[in-house]
């Protein structure tokens, strides 16, 4: 056990002393938060004013729908406020022989989001056709502003035909406004998603980053022949134990400074308001001490793959040509993520949080975000647990022959033939 000390410690000190070390503990948190703060300050302050033209022969429907779309309103939340819908700015225009050229070369050159065009009724019995013109894709998302206008304006008309009008139209055409009252706990449940979504993140970067670094250390010592010299001392289990530790307390102690530094950030008065919505941090301490804790699991076990994969190649190339059974299982996490998310305690979610390659991310998102029952937390553990002792056991004969090993990258019957050796 001391020379696991010794070799872990040697590890971790060498790699908190990196510019490499410090200059991603303190600017990924940065870039993270830049991005969020970017994002919530974009959505809440950019306007995105329209401007249409709708082009009819019947003038009198084009004039009614332009005061409907270019009327202010409030939005139905319960705060109130500005319209929902884009600020819209409409122009009347005659359907004539050159009103199409018109319209089309001010689409093209940007003075028109685009143009309804309504052709009238063929027949007394049927109804006039509407073909909306946007300028680009974003531009689409205007169709439903414009059908639910029409519908004002068809409703109105045909109220007048039956003699409805003056102050008893306006008050029924009057849009009803809804109050929302939001449901309990849930601001909390949107700040955990984001919070554990965050974490999630986290893990999975630290996981697939240190848990790679270990088999880039390994072929470091190999091509350079440093462990010629240190298995003449050294077990090659413990040595393998000690890089594992020793480059996993690395990752756990910039997780560690990552979430402290969030923490600080969430209740300082700098940033507790962006926005009008007030920022917290909705996880308990149980929540962030699972998080360690299947961050610890999912780092041994992905740690211990890499590490054979390191001692079964000889170059970062041939290293990056195995990174798959690292990269796949992680990726598919993060395929599962919205489904587990939606619906943490449901069949799927609880069947993937077993597997052992996806517990240490899925379960704990499923602890966070939903309601396993305690068995399934045990077992998830217990089955995780099995599977890294497994994988080392492996990975330490794997690793006991091919450190030594130079030249070509070994087959499957060599691995075999390697596990068997005493």
């Amino acid at each position: 056990m001391h020379n696991v000390w010794l070799i872990a410690r040697r590890e971790y000190i060498e790699r908190v002393r990196t510019r490499g070390f410090l200059v991603t503990t303190v600017m990924i948190p940065l870039i993270m938060g830049g991005f969020m703060v970017g994002t919530s300050f974009l959505g809440a302050k950019v306007v995105l004013p329209s401007h249409i033209a709708i082009v009819s022969s019947d003038a009198q429907p084009a004039l009614d729908l332009q005061d409907e779309l270019e009327r202010p309103r409030l939005s139905d939340g319960a705060q109130g406020g500005p319209a929902s819908r884009p600020r819209m700015t409409v122009d009347v225009m005659g359907a004539g022989q050159e009103t199409q050229a018109i319209v089309d070369r001010d689409l093209d050159s940007g003075d028109l989001d685009g143009y309804l065009w309504i052709t009238p009724a063929g027949t007394p019995d049927s109804r006039p056709t509407y073909t909306f013109t946007p300028r680009s894709p974003e531009q689409r998302g205007l169709r439903p502003v414009l059908a639910n206008a029409l519908d004002a304006v068809l409703m109105r008309e045909r109220l007048a035909h039956r003699g409805v009008l003056g102050a008893e139209l306006d008050s029924m055409m009057h849009p009803t406004e809804i109050a929302s009252v939001d449901a309990p706990n849930s601001s909390d449940r949107e700040t955990k998603e984001v919070s554990v979504a965050v974490l999630f993140f986290l893990m999975y970067m630290v996981i697939m980053l240190y848990g790679m670094n270990v088999a880039r250390s390994i072929i470091e010592e190999k091509t350079s022949r440093i462990f010629e010299v240190l298995l003449a001392t050294i077990r090659p289990e413990e040595m393998m134990a000690g890089k594992i530790i020793g480059v996993g307390s690395v990752g756990l102690t910039q997780v560690a400074i990552w979430i402290a530094a969030g923490l600080l950030l969430a209740g300082s008065s700098i940033v507790s308001q962006f926005g009008g919505q007030p920022v917290h941090v909705a996880l308990s301490a149980a929540q962030v001490g699972y998080f360690f804790v299947f961050f610890l699991l999912g780092y041994l076990f992905y740690s211990s793959i890499a590490a054979a994969l390191g001692a079964m190649t000889n170059s970062e190339q041939e290293l990056q040509q195995l990174n798959m059974f690292l990269v796949l299982p992680l990726l598919f996490c993060f395929t599962a993520l919205k489904a587990v998310m939606t619906n943490p305690d449901g069949n799927l979610a609880r069947g993937l949080s077993l597997v052992p390659p996806f517990t240490p991310l899925l379960m704990y998102l499923r602890v966070t975000l939903g309601h396993p029952a305690p068995w399934e937390v045990a077992l998830s553990l217990a089955l995780i647990s099995a599977s890294i002792y497994g994988t080392i056991w492996v990975t330490s004969r794997i690793y006991r022959v091919g450190v030594l090993m130079y030249g070509k990258r070994p087959n499957l019957p060599e691995l075999l033939r390697w596990l068997r050796y005493s």
